[in-house]
């Protein structure tokens, strides 16, 4: 009969050998053999369920011990810049060890967060427990959960945010990291489920009130059910890839294209250079070059990589963070064209004349290396005459033809005539707690200019050569308005004292000139925020219905692969049009383009809405400690429930409840977007000029309450409406004329 170790055995052996824990080897060491492995599985069972030994993956050790490799999480260095980590799978009852790293001058540098897997060995010689050396750095990949902690006596639970949601994760007590009792908190996932059925969360960071301005951008990512955890095998394949190298590619390294992006840009996935074109049939005409980060040759068909991004869709901007559509190994390394740095590319040559009307283009699969990062302010600032050291040298050969062909593209642009709205963009300034310190409006400077004049042409030569090469591919569709939007459109500008021509085919020409008739006027905001809400909404599509807001005919989005997976199945079908290789558009992503289309169109819109909720709650923050303040706005909303005001300090959008708007009944007339008060005559309505005060801030909703005290020049009554009056007898507005018009003509017909 076999003879069973005893546990102590077990034990020992396992402290003997830590390099021999698997069940298999223990058995081979004991000599058991057939049946007598079902005990040997029954102690080993036995002693994990004591917290004597903990089992990982297929091998056994003691809980109280460490491997001899080991994920270790990098903690900072202490007092004497000596750098420690923890180890990440710790499950003994005593102490954390501390862990001293020692480091070889070829290893790379290592921060605060960083997790590596590392060799250790025993050291109990100073204030340490182990040592160790780096084996190689791994992705920073724990699940993360945002909740409300709940204290407990041991520890507590994090109860998270989601909607619908109701697993709970249990928390150790000397994992709280501090937290307190109702706090809004991050955790991570640290350990296997327990034996409750719960799985276990070490607190990472304490994020205080839930209605804080640094908890915003968080909850509004779990509300709107974005992904923000990249999966073990998504981050794997990321940090597996390898940087491109030159094989068949268009060698484009001695090229100085160029980079601009904003100063705080993380990644650059575009890059431009313009020459004058050496054709003598094409006098003052230029080259332009655009080239697009090769995301593609990373992230190929039927990957990890591709179905999340697919999942995502595109990445999602808040004033605090981004939650990105790649892992960083790719969107802010082996995709982004640094400076200095060999990159893989798409890239397109395109010919234009002197009147900025494109004669050809020609696509490359390539390899670059940009000459310089540029941001947009020190290049319009070397353009207006005060170039800074870094802009200096590159003013003739570089700066100067990017915005000579600039001038000639705003030529074609001016023919072309898409639609130039005047909405600027509002930027919200966090300080490091992640509070609204200021909220402004961002300049637009030639320089953004002429990036998307540059980014759109390459665009429309991505979609002309996929529908010359009879390729399948995603078109970027925009649609004309609707008939019932045209006409709300027209009542606002009658409203204004000015008209949008009927009864003829629109073009963007003639919203262009109803809106250069309202600049410089007080009515110029409205008749801008009416005719943005008068557009559809783009969309992504395999059938080419063209681009309204553009004025073109083909339009498809190539330009930004790193952040948009539409840019990504374009960029497939060029490399499938031309032979390039393997990684071209595969028989499924042809088979599911209407299915990815609307996939990614929701994904869009998911996060224009986070993004714009987000932002009100920063706003309501912002404006917490000013409640009972007096505003000015303009009128730029009218329901049956009240009016919605935009005000002009900040842009936010306050609400004044119709019940607030004084001692008298107020009737509403959708057609006309007015309310009229029925015994004053008192008519409200759409772009007039208010003076409010603010009632209500709400920052956990993003919701603004404010009180209407002037109307124009015209304070109103206070107070809430206690009568129930009928509305005056007034002539009715053309809109109501016409439709009751139309009724009786019904009425008649039917006899």
């Amino acid at each position: 009969m076999t003879r069973i170790p005893s546990k102590s055995e077990i034990l020992a052996w396992i402290s003997e050998h830590p390099t021999k824990t698997a069940k298999r080897d223990i058995a081979k060491a004991f000599g058991i053999k057939g049946a007598a492995r079902i005990d040997l599985k029954r102690l080993l069972k036995e002693l994990e369920e004591e917290g004597k030994l903990t089992k990982r993956r297929s091998s056994y050790r003691d809980a109280e011990e460490l491997p001899p490799v080991a994920v270790l999480e990098i903690v900072g260095p202490d007092g004497d810049g000596d750098l420690f980590a923890r180890p990440l799978e710790w499950k003994g009852q005593g102490a954390e060890p501390r862990i001293l790293m020692m480091l070889r001058s070829s290893d790379p540098a290592l921060g605060p967060g960083d997790r590596i897997l590392g060799r250790l060995t025993v050291d109990t010689t100073e204030d340490h427990s182990h040592t160790a050396r780096m084996i190689r750095r791994i992705g920073t990949n724990p699940q993360r959960i945002l909740g409300v902690f709940r204290a407990g006596s041991e520890g507590g639970r994090v109860l998270p945010i989601d909607k619908g949601s109701d697993k709970q994760w249990t928390v150790a007590a000397g994992a709280t990291g501090g937290a307190k009792d109702g706090e809004l908190v991050e955790a991570e996932q640290a350990g296997p489920k327990g034996r409750m059925g719960l799985s276990k969360a070490r607190i990472v960071a304490r994020l205080g009130d839930p209605t804080e301005p640094r908890a915003v951008s968080l909850i509004a990512i779990h509300q709107h059910g974005i992904p923000d955890h990249f999966p073990d095998d998504v981050v794997a394949e990321a940090d597996n890839a390898k940087p491109a190298g030159l094989g068949k590619r268009t060698d484009l390294r001695d090229m100085p294209l160029v980079t601009i992006d904003p100063w705080d840009a993380r990644d650059h996935d575009d890059a431009c250079f313009v020459e004058a074109d050496s054709d003598p049939k094409n006098a003052d005409g230029f080259i332009i070059w655009v080239a697009i980060a090769d995301v593609a040759h990373y992230v190929t068909p039927g990957s990890e990589l591709d179905r999340e991004a697919r999942k995502r869709g595109n990445s999602t901007y808040f004033p605090d963070r981004v939650v990105p559509m790649l892992p960083d190994r790719l969107s802010g390394d082996l995709c982004s064209l640094h400076e200095g740095v060999e990159r893989a590319c798409l890239a397109v040559a395109m010919r234009i004349d002197a009147a900025g009307n494109k004669i050809d283009h020609k696509f490359h699969r390539g390899l670059m290396k940009s000459a310089t990062s540029l941001n947009y302010e020190e290049v319009q600032a070397a353009v207006d005459g005060d170039p800074n050291d870094k802009c200096a040298p590159l003013m003739n050969e570089i700066i100067g033809p990017l915005y000579a062909a600039y001038a000639a593209l705003t030529k074609a642009r001016a023919q072309r005539q898409p639609l130039e709205l005047d909405l600027p963009e509002r930027q919200i300034v966090l300080d490091d707690a992640g509070k609204v310190t200021s909220v402004n409006y961002k300049d637009r400077l030639d320089a953004h200019r002429l990036i998307e004049e540059f980014m759109v042409l390459a665009n429309v030569a991505a979609a002309e050569t996929l529908i010359a090469k009879k390729s399948p591919l995603l078109f970027r569709v925009h649609e004309e308005p609707s008939p019932e939007k045209l006409d709300a459109l027209r009542e606002v500008a009658q409203a204004s004292g000015m008209t949008l021509a009927k009864g003829q085919v629109l073009k963007t020409a003639h919203l262009n000139k109803l809106l250069k008739g309202a600049a410089e006027t007080e009515n110029s905001e409205l008749i801008n925020m009416a005719t943005l809400r008068s557009m559809t909404q783009a969309y992504y599509f395999p059938e080419n219905f063209g681009h309204f807001g553009l004025a073109l005919r083909a339009y498809a989005h190539f330009t930004s692969p790193i952040r948009r997976y539409a840019d990504l199945i374009v960029h497939r079908a060029l490399i499938a049009a031309h032979g390039w290789g393997k990684d071209g558009l595969s028989p499924w992503d042809i088979e599911h383009l209407t299915d990815t289309g609307k996939q990614i169109s929701d994904t869009e819109r998911r996060s224009m809405t986070a993004e714009r909720d987000t932002t009100d709650r920063y706003l309501a923050a912002f404006l917490s400690d000013r409640v009972g303040a007096e505003l000015t706005g303009r009128i730029s909303g009218i329901a049956k429930f009240g009016v919605f005001v935009r005000l002009d300090e900040t842009g936010a959008d306050g609400m004044i409840p119709i019940r607030t708007l004084g001692a008298e009944y107020f009737h509403f007339d959708a057609d006309s977007q007015t309310l009229m008060g029925s015994d004053s005559g008192t008519l409200i309505g759409l772009g007039q000029l208010v003076t409010v005060k603010l009632a209500e801030a709400a920052p956990i909703t993003g919701g603004l309450i404010v009180e209407l005290i002037k109307l124009e020049d015209r304070l109103m009554p206070r107070g809430p409406s206690r009568g129930r009056g009928k509305p005056p007898r007034r002539k009715v507005g053309s809109s109501r004329k016409k439709a009751a018009k139309t009724a009786r003509k019904v009425k008649r017909t039917r006899k």
